[in-house]
């Protein structure tokens, strides 16, 4: 069985990249030593870090 996760990942999201899209990230990951799950989220919480800021600076 496998272990407990504190924060378990159930969902899976797939998306489309062009092979130009794809070196980008080959190249990311070879020089952070990241997963492309890991870069992904980190990249969610910089657009959401970003939006908040922008809404921060509307209001």
């Amino acid at each position: 069985m496998g272990r407990m996760r504190e924060n378990p990942r159930y969902n899976v999201i797939s998306m489309r990249i062009s092979d130009a899209e794809r070196e980008t990230l080959e190249a990311i990951m070879d020089s952070t030593k990241k997963s492309v799950s890991d870069i992904m989220r980190e990249a969610m919480e910089l657009v959401k870090a970003r939006s908040t800021e922008l809404s921060q600076k509307a209001a």
